[in-house]
């Protein structure tokens, strides 16, 4: 069957632009955008109106008309801007249409983990369906056998994780030789986990000609010497500098025997609420405080096999459990629509890490309510990042029974029984991501194949 003229006019030829003109982006595409109107091929159009998206966001009214027509990007962009479409309609439209031979996939998107990588291929899929191509997800904690079947069936578009993909080229599963284009999202993430050594090597394994995407929420050193290596007078588009102005927040003071008391009573209205702790070990705990207080909370972090952690969030986001703890490593890229506030109950390690905590409410336009927990000793480090974050919190004292939780949380919501289901830590999990993959994955673990470089 032949492809309409529509659909030719945007399947573009494999090469690099010489001379793209870098431009930078505004906060609002022109009135009466259209994703037709901006170049993206009818059978795509129809797939996002099938799921009621009919209006550009700001960054995919920036970057697709430059990744439509073959430029290296460079994206700035928070998460929750809308960015996954915005590099995956390009992505599709590029490679529709022509072969892919077995584990050697023609598209490539790496994440920084299995979180995120699961939610861009369930974007992915059905874009590319529509174009006749398939897209498989490669990261750890989960057996790799139905990966590389995967591969072998010649999947079109792999989204992955860079130690689990690693791994899998050097076992000799996978070759990145045929890759047309590459995404890297949530670059900065990848730096902050000391990913890049290993991003570094698999993009040197792609087709330095290929077309090159990459967006990040910050461009600091790492990221822009990692631009500047691979990307070729990209067309640099930002629209993340803004932060929403829908975001209350607040900024309570406790004592040290206050904090899983005042967390819980924040946790026991009727918002759906995600919660932020340091390590995986108070993750694990908080969520048992507040199942026994009668707030059932799901748990998600790196000590849980990638079945126990897709159970959790599925239970989150389906409203079965209001409440989810969460370490950061594990949440960075968490989208669940309607969370309506999120607790610091552990102040972030710096501004970057509470902007991203921070985002995960008030998205599309939505309102917002972020609470930071601190005790006294840690007030001198908030403040500071609190000033680097740009925000200007509401400030108070608390324990467990203070008027303000209740003005906070809303009125409270039924207790509950705690939801026997909820997946718990087994005794070795593996690690899909974090610097412990980033160790393993840095050998390459399996045979080596000629040319790769480990």
């Amino acid at each position: 069957m032949s492809a309409s003229p529509a659909e030719k006019a945007v399947i573009m030829p494999v090469g690099r632009p010489r001379k793209p003109r870098p431009r930078r982006s505004g906060l609002r595409p022109a009135p009466g955008v259209t994703f037709a109107g901006l170049g993206v091929p009818g059978p795509l159009v129809a797939v996002l109106a099938q799921g009621g998206i009919t209006t550009p966001r700001p960054i995919q009214a920036a970057v697709l008309p430059d990744a439509l027509a073959g430029l290296d990007i460079l994206g700035g962009a928070q998460t929750g801007s809308g960015k996954t479409l915005g590099f995956s309609l390009p992505l599709v439209a590029r490679l529709a249409g022509r072969h892919t031979m077995a584990c050697r996939p023609r598209g490539l998107v790496l994440v920084p983990t299995r979180e995120l990588a699961t939610q861009v291929q369930a974007v992915l899929s059905p874009l590319a369906g529509a174009m006749g191509l398939t897209v498989a997800a490669i990261f750890g904690g989960t057996p790799q056998r139905p990966q590389v079947t995967a591969l072998g069936n010649r999947a079109d578009i792999v989204v992955a994780c860079p130690g689990r993909l690693a791994d899998l080229i050097g076992q000799g599963h996978c070759h990145l030789g045929d890759v047309e284009a590459v995404v890297l999202d949530e670059a900065d993430q990848m730096a902050d986990l000391g990913f890049l050594p290993v991003v570094r090597q698999l993009l040197e394994a792609t087709p330095p000609e290929g077309q090159r995407l990459l967006f990040s929420a910050t461009l600091d050193r790492e990221v822009d010497v990692l631009a500047r290596r691979f990307l070729t007078r990209p067309a640099r588009h930002d629209v993340g500098a803004a932060p929403p102005a829908q975001i209350v927040h607040h900024l309570l003071t406790v004592t040290p025997a206050d904090r899983a008391g005042v967390v819980a009573a924040l946790a026991s209205g009727e918002a759906r609420v995600l919660i932020f702790t340091r390590t995986r070990r108070g993750a694990r705990k908080l969520a048992r405080q507040l199942t026994m207080a009668g707030t059932p909370a799901a748990e998600l972090h790196g000590d849980l096999a990638q079945g126990a952690r897709s159970r959790n969030l599925a239970a989150f986001g389906s409203g079965e459990v209001r409440a989810m703890v969460a370490t950061d490593i594990a949440a960075r890229g968490l989208h669940v629509d309607g969370i309506g506030l999120v607790i610091h109950a552990d102040p972030p390690a710096g501004h970057k890490a509470y902007v991203h905590r921070s985002g995960r409410t008030a998205r599309s336009g939505a309102a917002g309510t972020v609470v930071t927990v601190q005790t006294a000793a840690q007030a001198a480090g908030v403040r500071a990042l609190m000033r680097k974050a740009g925000v200007t919190p509401c400030a108070s004292a608390a324990s467990p029974g203070s008027a303000v939780l209740r003005s906070i949380a809303g009125p409270p919501a039924r207790r509950t029984a705690p939801v026997a289901r909820l997946a718990r830590p087994a005794p070795a999990a593996a690690h899909a991501t974090g610097r412990g993959a980033v160790a393993a994955s840095g050998g390459f673990r399996g045979r080596r194949r000629p040319g790769w470089r480990g």
